[in-house]
Formats: structure tokens, C-alpha cells, sequence
């Protein structure tokens, strides 16, 4: 808050007024009064406002005062001293503050009296407070005396605010809650941390408050150690008009604990910001809606207007960035040369890649269509796949049938076939025709014994997924979609809602899932029929197989007199066979020759003896070994 000079000129005379009153009291023989000035202030100087903010009496004002002369005034140190009747107690203390002030009363150095419990003041020794020195906290004699800032105790766990400003309309709901003196304390839900922050600063400006952003994966989760910064905020908000904006995008649930357990200590506006409610007592929410397709257009063609208007939209329906995500994006395009939509759209799958790394794996690959073995139907199901998330936006939003409602028009996919038949490269190759990172979910990992976990673990995965619509590779889905039997205990009904959750959010994705099972019958058939897409993946027959053998070994492999159709013989999937080509590389580098026959013969004879197989005679019938 920046004061006026004139105020600061008047409240400097206020002080020096009411410490020469004091000082003459606690030394009689000292000369006459300052001479007097009348100024009008247009707000009431530092000392009233204390006194009124935290409901100090004229004693405890009077106490304040004491401590504050002896920091401020060497003149007034040295008549603590004289009214001690010691010269080396230059200190204020409550002894001499009972004896020289007006109305003095003892509870007024208790902890639970404002002076104490408001951290204004400190004693000593508070076995003894009569005798012990008491001293003024350094944040509250700086206020005294006009000076503004964040106190250097909250301030590590502070951010600055937005200079930007937003319309949204959820800043005058904020400013409505906030003006209810039965709702300091709301949640601000949605899905970009920066809108959110907007949102809440913009409010807090509106209201008159200053805005402080505090990280909450930074709070306290100690009862002492959480009591003491609700202390310090209270004091705060109190000096300066505050609202405070607890940023949780990013935090875990105890995070969110600790902050709704600060909010309930204290009286001034808080903005609590994150994605999902909060746990603990229930706040008022606020929801600031993403950005639509239409509305991200927008902000795409005023920072990137040289870009094509088909390649923004496409930019824009699958990239749910922010504002100063879109502009960071473009800028760091254009620093690194002419801007192209190849680079704006890496540049949105970097932005989009740090909130998903941290609960799944990122797949590496460029896999496409030309690069899978697959017979013709499979092949079609995958294209039609691709084609229902290209061009989801059309036909959901501009064609409106995502108006009849929302239920079933997410995009997800079951692929189901033996173990390496093809189906994480499938999904590799159709995340490749897209242009999207591929994240595989390790399931194992995020199913817990615990009630209620699940839930959460799921819920990070697709938040964090949604900025950058990725394709989910969810592996062995079977070990959470196994058919529900009977319902005979809590665990069972919990598992039923595990599963039933998951449909939901797969339901409601604005990118791609897709699941994969070795055991398609063992799944249960109400979940099959919530798929948009169920693939079967074949075990390969004799001519797929060739026709994997003849992409096995890259163009650069060096090799010599290899028959396909005599490899095909072998009854492996296109796994295997991708494993037995590589064991038949490093035998021949070994050896300093071409991948032969003999080569391969040798790596069957190995990845037969992993998969635990006798390997028959019509497999390498005719081979030269």
C-alpha cells in the first residue's frame, strides 16, 4: 500500500507527539510539549489504526507506544532508564508500564491479550513479566512509524502476484464471497494455475486488499509451526489489508490439509486455488471454466496471427493452454527462428509435459501406420481411431453433438490380444499419426488397497494429462476391469467404484485411453461396451510374420541370403520376432559378418528358451545350419 507524503509527514508528527506525552510522564522534569500542528489526515494515522485493528485498550496503545519510544528515541531510552531508577535499563518493561501508564491492567501482557497473542510485542521473560524487558516486533514498529512490506517471516513462502488483470467473471463472485463475513474462505477451482491466481488477485484489488501469493507446498503441516504462521498472517492482514491466495495446482493432499487447516485460523479473505476441492471442513467454491476452442482461437490469432486460421484451430483444440502459456510458446518459437506450426506445436507439448511426468511415463517413438504389421481390419479400426481424435473438435463442438450431452464422447480404446502381438506399438503408432506424446500408466501403481486412493491417483493422471490431450496407455487393464462378481463386503463395493470412476473419467477425456488386456474374456462385458473402440490383436500368421521379418532389421543392417518366408516359420509374435532380430544382430557384430540365417537360427534357439519353448522341426525345416 503507497501512502501520500502529506500522510506520512502527518503521522510522523502524530508519533513524535504522542511519544513526547509519553515521555513527560515518565520524566516530569523534562521541558515543555512539542509545539502542536493540526493536519488533516485522510486516513488515521499508523498508531489509531493499531489501536483500532487490533482492538488494543488505551493502556495497551499506551504499552505499544512504550516499546516503540525506546526503538525510535534515544531521549526516551534514557527516561525508561531514570523511571527505572537504573541507568543501564533503557528497556521498556511491563513493571514500569504498570506504574507510570494510565488504567493499567495485568492481563494485558497475558498470551491470549492482543499485545501477545498478535505478536506485537515480546517479553523477555515471561515467567517474569514485570521485570523482563518487553521489546515492540521490528514488523509492527516499521508500520508505526508508515513503512509497508511483505514481513520477512512469510515472505520465503510468497510469490509475487500478476501485473495482468483479467474480466473473468468469477473476480466479482470472489468479491461478493469475500464482502460475506460468513465466507472469508473459498475455493477458486479450475484448471490453469495462472487463470486461477488472475482470478483471485483481480478480486483481492477490487476488494481494496493486497494480494499475497503463498505456495502451499511450502505451508507448515506442524500444529505449532502452522499456529505461528497464522499468527504472523493475521498480523499481517491486520497492518495491511490483505487477501491471502494459497496456490495448490501443484500440491499433494497433505498440502491441501495443512491450507484449509491455516485458512480456519484466520479472519481475512483467503483464496484457496487449486484443481480439485480440497480435504477437511467444506469451503465455498468458485469454478473458472477453461478457455473453449473458440475463446483459444482467439488468443492464438492475436500472438501468432502469421499462422495459418486451420492450423490455430487445430492448435487450439488440442492444447488446453493459458494465456501465458500460449505467449510463452510463441515467444520461444519465434527466439529460435521462423515460426512454423511444427515448432508452435512442440512448443505446446513441452508446456504440456512437466504436469504429466510427473505420474506417468512418457513413451518414446515415431511410430506410424507403415511401421505395424497388422491384418486389413485391424489396420482400418486403427485409421478410424486416429480420425475420431483428429477431428474431435468438429464434430463434438462446430456439428453440436457434444450439446445432447456429455456422457460417452471422450475417446477410448481396448486393445486385447496375446502378449506381444502388437498392441503398445499399435499404441505407439497411433500416438505417432497424431503428433501426441504417448504415457503409459502403470497401473499396479496406481490401484491402492487403501479407500479412496485410487480415485486420486486416476484424477492427477487426467488433470495432469488434459492440457496436452496425450494418448494414456493404460497396460494390463485387466487388473482393474476384471469381471464384478458378487458384492460381499466394503472392499468390493469400493473396487466397483474404482472401476466405475475411471469409466467416468475415460468417458470425459478430451485426449486418448487406451487400455490393453492379455485377457480379454476375464473382462467384465458392461465395461467393453463403454468403449468406443475394442481392437483384436491376432496372434500373427505365416504371412504377417514374414511380413514382419521383412522390417525387422533396419535399413542399415548389414545382411546376407536371409529368407522371410523361411523365417515365418517360426510361430513367435512380432515381439519376439523384433527380439530375435536384435540377438542376431549383436551375434553377427560379434562376429565381424552379415546377419545370416545362421544368426537368427541361433537367436530363435535363445528367445525360444526364454519363452520356456521346444522348438519343432518344421519351424526350421529347410534352414542351412
Amino acid at each position: 500500500m503507497t501512502r501520500s507524503a502529506e500522510w506520512s509527514a502527518a503521522n510522523h508528527q502524530h508519533l513524535a507527539a504522542a511519544l513526547d506525552t509519553l515521555t513527560r510522564r515518565l520524566d516530569p522534569d523534562r521541558a515543555e510539549p512539542l509545539p502542536g500542528k493540526a493536519w488533516t489526515l485522510p486516513e488515521p494515522p499508523a498508531l489509531d489504526a493499531l489501536r483500532d485493528g487490533f482492538g488494543l485498550t488505551d493502556f495497551e496503545r499506551d504499552v505499544l507506544l512504550l516499546c516503540a519510544g525506546v526503538e525510535l528515541d534515544t531521549d526516551f531510552a534514557r527516561a525508561c532508564a531514570k523511571a527505572h531508577g537504573e541507568p543501564g535499563r533503557t528497556w521498556a518493561s511491563f513493571g514500569l508500564a504498570l506504574s507510570t501508564l494510565d488504567n493499567p491492567h495485568w492481563g494485558a501482557v497475558s498470551p491470549s491479550a492482543p499485545l501477545r497473542a498478535c505478536r506485537l510485542v515480546t517479553l523477555s521473560h515471561p515467567e517474569s513479566p514485570t521485570a523482563g524487558a518487553l521489546r515492540i516486533e521490528e514488523r509492527v514498529l516499521h508500520a508505526l512509524v508508515g513503512l509497508d512490506y511483505l514481513d520477512p517471516a512469510i515472505a520465503p513462502l510468497a510469490s509475487s502476484p500478476p501485473s495482468a488483470t483479467t474480466d473473468h467473471p468469477a473476480v466479482d463472485a470472489l468479491a461478493r464471497q469475500w464482502a460475506d463475513p460468513s465466507t472469508p474462505h473459498v475455493a477458486v477451482l479450475g484448471r490453469h494455475r495462472a487463470e486461477l491466481v488472475a482470478v483471485a488477485a483481480t478480486a483481492s484489488a477490487r476488494s481494496g486488499l493486497r494480494p499475497v501469493v503463498l505456495d502451499g507446498s511450502d505451508l507448515p503441516e506442524g500444529v505449532r509451526q502452522r499456529d505461528e504462521l497464522a499468527a504472523l498472517c493475521e498480523r499481517e492482514s491486520t497492518l495491511t489489508p490483505t487477501a491471502w491466495i494459497i496456490d495448490l495446482v501443484e500440491a499433494g493432499d497433505a498440502a491441501h490439509l495443512a491450507a484449509v487447516r491455516l485458512a480456519g485460523r484466520l479472519t481475512a479473505p483467503v483464496a484457496v486455488v487449486t484443481q480439485r476441492p480440497p480435504p477437511g471442513p467444506a469451503l465455498p467454491g468458485i469454478s473458472v471454466p477453461a478457455a473453449t476452442v473458440d475463446e483459444r482461437v482467439l488468443l492464438w490469432r492475436a500472438v501468432a496471427d502469421q499462422v495459418p486460421e486451420a492450423e490455430v484451430t487445430r492448435l487450439a483444440a488440442q492444447f488446453d493452454l493459458d494465456a501465458d502459456t500460449v505467449r510463452a510458446v510463441v515467444s520461444e518459437t519465434r527466439a529460435a527462428g521462423p515460426v512454423t506450426v511444427d515448432g508452435l506445436w512442440r512448443g505446446c507439448q513441452n508446456h504440456a509435459r512437466p504436469g504429466i511426468d510427473a505420474v506417468a511415463q512418457r513413451v518414446a517413438g515415431d511410430a506410424r501406420l507403415a511401421d505395424i504389421v497388422l491384418p486389413a481390419h485391424q489396420l482400418t479400426r486403427l485409421r478410424q481411431l486416429v480420425a475420431h481424435v483428429r477431428h474431435r473438435h468438429l464434430v463434438l463442438d462446430r456439428w453440436g453433438f457434444a450439446a445432447r450431452g456429455g456422457r460417452g464422447l471422450g475417446t477410448a480404446a481396448l486393445f486385447a490380444g496375446p502378449s506381444g502381438t502388437g498392441k503398445t506399438l499399435a499404441a505407439e503408432v497411433v500416438a505417432g499419426e497424431l503428433r501426441l506424446d504417448l504415457y503409459r500408466v502403470d497401473l499396479s501403481r496406481v490401484v491402492s488397497k487403501y479407500v479412496g486412493e485410487t480415485e486420486k491417483n486416476l484424477s492427477r493422471v487426467f488433470d495432469a494429462a488434459d492440457a496436452g490431450g496425450a494418448v494414456l496407455l493404460f497396460d494390463e487393464a485387466d487388473a482393474l476391469f476384471g469381471k464384478r462378481g458378487e458384492v460381499t463386503d466394503s472392499r468390493d463395493r469400493y473396487a466397483n467404484l474404482e472401476v466405475g470412476y475411471l469409466l467416468q473419467r475415460v468417458e470425459t477425456y478430451r485426449g486418448l485411453a487406451i487400455l490393453t488386456t492379455n485377457l480379454k474374456d476375464s473382462l467384465d462385458p458392461a465395461f467393453q461396451r463403454r468403449l468406443r473402440f475394442v481392437v483384436d490383436f491376432p496372434f500373427p500368421d505365416a504371412r504377417s510374420r514374414a511380413a514382419i521379418w521383412r522390417t525387422a532389421f533396419p535399413a542399415a543392417t548389414p545382411t546376407r541370403d536371409l529368407d522371410h518366408d523361411m523365417l515365418a516359420q517360426l510361430t513367435i509374435t512380432g515381439a519376439s520376432i523384433r527380439d530375435t532380430a536384435l540377438f542376431a544382430a549383436y551375434l553377427a557384430a560379434e562376429a565381424g559378418e552379415a546377419v545370416t540365417m545362421t544368426h537368427v537360427l541361433e537367436a530363435a534357439r535363445a528367445e525360444y528358451a526364454k519363452l520356456e519353448r521346444q522348438m519343432t522341426g518344421a519351424e526350421v525345416s529347410g534352414w542351412t545350419t
